[in-house]
């Protein structure tokens, strides 16, 4: 006794042009976002994930994953921009809840919290919002080491005043014990451009392969309907 099993699958080949034409549409999609992302603080790079059934599922067999390598570093002179060296994120309070990000453009609200450039809270390694005890005259007195420990100088005690320490977790929200915090620099993306345009010229070429069929196998419909029709 022999069994043969196996996944058979019948399908238009009108509808399979289309389907291909749609899936490396979006993946086109995945990759412009990347360019686009090139120049923006704290943007990860999203690489595309195809699955061994995607030329039957179409874009039901397309996922994501991000690159989570750190990106490029550069001075800033502003000192409440801070770059995390290493791999982590900074966590803000956002509406929806707490959001992660590795942009660490910040800026201190009028009642002394630190918060990004949206207004959101930027939490402590406690998870509650860091606020100064006093707005200082000059953000110079803001001094925050590799630890991310936050302390601003006191000009009437001619101390420095301990604020707290950032709270940079991992993707899983675990704490991440060696940030490596850069004050006074920024991170902008991890893409690679040259990269990106590689990894398009394939996806190109198949949607126009994929189009050059399309249009053959209509032409070849429309001769045929045309045909039956004479005939009737």
């Amino acid at each position: 006794m022999r069994l043969n099993s196996g996944i058979y699958f019948n399908d238009r080949g009108l509808t399979n042009s289309i389907r291909a034409m749609h899936t490396q549409s979006v993946l086109l999609e995945m990759r412009n976002e990347n360019i686009s992302g090139f120049d923006k603080v704290g943007f990860q790079r999203k690489e595309p994930v195809v699955t061994s059934f995607s030329e039957y599922l179409g874009v039901n067999g397309l996922a994501q994953t991000v690159d989570d390598k750190v990106g490029r570093i550069a001075v800033s002179g502003n000192p409440l921009d801070i770059a995390l060296a290493n791999k982590g994120y900074f966590q803000v309070e956002s509406a929806n809840g707490i959001k992660l990000t590795r942009d660490g453009r910040f800026k201190i609200s009028k009642d002394g919290y630190l918060q990004n450039l949206e207004d959101a809270n930027v939490l402590s390694n406690a998870g509650v919002p860091i606020k100064l005890p006093f707005i200082p005259q000059d953000l110079k007195h803001v001094k925050i080491d590799i630890d991310g420990k936050i302390q601003v100088f006191n000009e009437k005690e001619h101390k420095m005043n301990y604020v707290g320490k950032l709270g940079v977790v991992d993707a899983n929200g675990l704490v991440v014990m060696d940030p490596n915090v850069k004050q006074g620099y920024n991170e902008y993306s991890n893409v690679a451009l040259q990269e990106e345009f590689i990894m398009m010229m394939p996806i190109m070429k198949n949607f126009d392969a994929n189009r050059q069929m399309f249009m053959l196998q209509n032409s070849v419909l429309g001769k045929a309907i045309s045909q039956l029709s004479s005939a009737s």
